[in-house]
């Protein structure tokens, strides 16, 4: 095997069968070679101009992914919701693979890439073989930017979060430091973290209670009585003694979780506190109800004999350190 098909084939393979025509001419193939490859009927096919696939058959996800980068150019990253999987953060499908690019660099989105110029590449890198991602924080705040649904978004951020992807402050910053075009509804996910929400149907509650105008209550705050732990909580009214738990299967999946829940909410009725549950189903289907609901549920708890409202802690269980989200 000469020199040239030695480069070609090494392309092919750290490639996963995808090359470029600057690479396949350059690794001995001819014009006309190249031509007749990718001509209808032919063994190759052409996925994005000047990147091809030397195979036929249905372009896996990473060979669509190593085409953008290829047709993008090598200081090119993949972020939003392509990134995504890479993190392994689930998000709604796509078919779109947004890349970054230099914004000095003349390139323009062509078939299922979304090329995006930019002055603020990102100064770290994850590589994967071929594929190169940008930083999690940066891929995150940018899928947020496309995505048409709040709770889809918000479902998003927390993941990332949850999964220690990247953290609070990170995202912050990258709100701070990216454009104020479509940054409204990642400003609205922060401001609902640093309230102390931590999932898709504590927004919706919280976004619930705020339209409203019912009382604000403070979010998953850790409560203690005399010092001892009695909960940590969706949502609490101290100065009403009340408590609400937004009650989803997918934390309630077997016996033990169901027993543990029964215990804590007889150790909050033991305290004198009035614990409401809510699903998300409700949330979905009946907001009216239970905004309506709500006041007459939230009146001042009864006492029990020797004891009292439980008071939350001076500090509630937060991320510790984080910058409060511009406003």
């Amino acid at each position: 095997m000469s020199a040239h098909n030695r480069a070609l084939a090494w392309f092919t393979a750290y490639q996963d069968g995808v090359v470029t025509r600057r690479q396949a001419l350059s690794g001995g193939l001819t014009t006309d070679a190249l031509r007749h490859r990718i001509k209808p009927g032919g063994p190759w096919q052409r996925l994005l101009p000047g990147t091809y696939l030397t195979s036929t058959g249905q372009p896996t996800r990473q060979q669509m992914e190593i085409a953008a980068l290829l047709f993008a150019g090598p200081d090119s990253l993949i972020t939003g919701l392509a990134a995504m999987g890479n993190y392994r953060i689930q998000t709604p499908p796509t078919d779109q693979v947004d890349v970054l690019v230099p914004a000095v660099r003349k390139r323009t989105s062509c078939g299922y890439v979304a090329v995006h110029r930019t002055y603020r590449m990102p100064l770290s890198v994850t590589c994967d073989g071929p594929l190169r991602f940008a930083p999690t924080a940066r891929a995150v705040a940018d899928a947020v930017r496309s995505l048409a649904s709040l709770s889809d978004a918000r479902a998003l951020v927390a993941s990332a979060v949850q999964k220690n992807r990247c953290s609070v402050a990170e995202l912050i910053a990258e709100l701070q430091e990216g454009p104020v075009r479509g940054s409204a509804r990642l400003r609205t996910i922060l401001a609902e973290v640093q309230d102390g929400i931590r999932s898709v149907p504590e927004g919706d509650f919280r976004k619930l209670l705020l339209e409203s105008k019912l009382p604000a209550p403070q979010f998953n705050p850790t409560l203690y009585l005399h010092g001892k732990f009695l909960a940590t909580v969706d949502a609490w009214w101290a100065e009403r003694g009340v408590a609400v738990e937004i009650d989803s299967r997918e934390w309630h999946l077997g016996p033990d979780d169901w027993e543990a829940t029964m215990l804590r909410d007889r150790r909050l009725t033991a305290a004198g506190i009035r614990v409401l549950h809510v699903s998300p189903r409700q949330l979905r289907t009946e907001p009216d109800r239970i905004v309506r609901d709500m006041p007459q549920r939230c009146g001042r708890a009864s006492q029990l004999p020797g004891s009292s409202p439980c008071r939350p802690p001076p500090r509630h269980e937060r991320q510790p350190d984080v910058p409060a989200a511009p406003r």
